[in-house]
């Protein structure tokens, strides 16, 4: 059965981009949303009536309304919601500017949970839908200079797992997705952004944090068209998986991470379970 795609963040060269591809490479209808459409008028044409380009500032509630109309009225309704949209900010915790670090949870997290709640109604209505939340590593690994990224991901995750099992008895799963480093146009910003941190102390730290992204851009391991068409493949097993992580060094992290984490964990089981009452 054909679906019916609405993807949120459809920059070209950035994940939103693949995951509309690889949905139309089986046939799927796609709605592709982004704060500058003309940049994919190209693009769409290819793909004739399948594909409608919605411009959508994500962080403008009315706009995301009529965004999900607009996709509603044009195919009659979105089988697959991927909430793909976001960006990472760096800097400290300390020192990290307060507007920054509201607008990274405005975009990351908020906006999220607006476009969510708005297709949500239509989904449960059908008895049917996916909603395919693009987390990142950083939700479940966080890292010095990403606090704060990471804090917005580790959002994502925890909204994820609550929503999953809210709307599973009304036929609609929930995936979310952990991709790694992957060679999008993610990176590109950090040479043209200097550290802007005003606490001298952490400056060192950041200047590192920079260097590593700058090295890395155009060199990330992960292949955002295979890492698309893996989000498909998990879609389509019986049962689906709660969440996939995509790359290997973000694997290996991952797996790292939540091992070390139970070995800390149960190190104090005694504290732990010395904290109740007597029985």
């Amino acid at each position: 059965m054909t679906r019916r795609w609405f993807i949120t963040g459809g920059t070209p060269g950035n994940f939103g981009m693949a995951f509309a591809e690889a949905a139309l490479e089986i046939g799927d209808r796609v709605v592709l949303t982004s704060r500058r459409p003309q940049e994919l008028a190209a693009w769409a044409e290819q793909y004739g009536d399948r594909v409608l380009v919605a411009p959508l500032e994500l962080t403008d509630a009315a706009q995301v309304q009529r965004a999900v109309r607009a996709a509603e009225d044009h195919f009659g309704g979105i089988d697959v919601l991927v909430n793909n949209a976001g960006r990472g900010w760096y800097g400290s915790i300390e020192g990290m500017d307060e507007s920054a670090l509201w607008a990274m949870f405005e975009l990351n997290f908020f906006a999220v949970l607006s476009v969510t709640r708005a297709v949500l109604p239509g989904m449960r209505s059908r008895g049917k839908g996916w909603i395919v939340n693009v987390s990142s590593v950083a939700g479940l690994v966080s890292a010095p200079g990403f606090g704060y990224y990471s804090a917005t991901k580790f959002a994502i995750e925890a909204v994820s797992d609550a929503l999953r099992d809210e709307v599973a008895p009304h036929g609609i799963s929930v995936l979310t997705v952990e991709p790694g480093a992957f060679r999008t146009n993610a990176y590109t910003g950090f040479a043209n952004e200097p550290v802007n941190e005003p606490i001298p102390d952490y400056h060192d730290m950041l200047e590192r944090v920079r260097a590593t992204f700058i090295g890395m851009d155009g060199a990330q391991p992960g292949d955002p068209r295979r890492g698309a068409r893996a989000v498909i493949a998990a879609m389509a097993q019986d049962p689906p998986p709660r969440r996939l992580v995509l790359g290997n060094s973000g694997y290996d992290a991952v797996i790292d991470t939540l091992e070390n984490n139970l070995v800390d964990i149960r190190a104090n089981e005694t504290l732990s379970r010395s904290a109740d009452f007597p029985t």
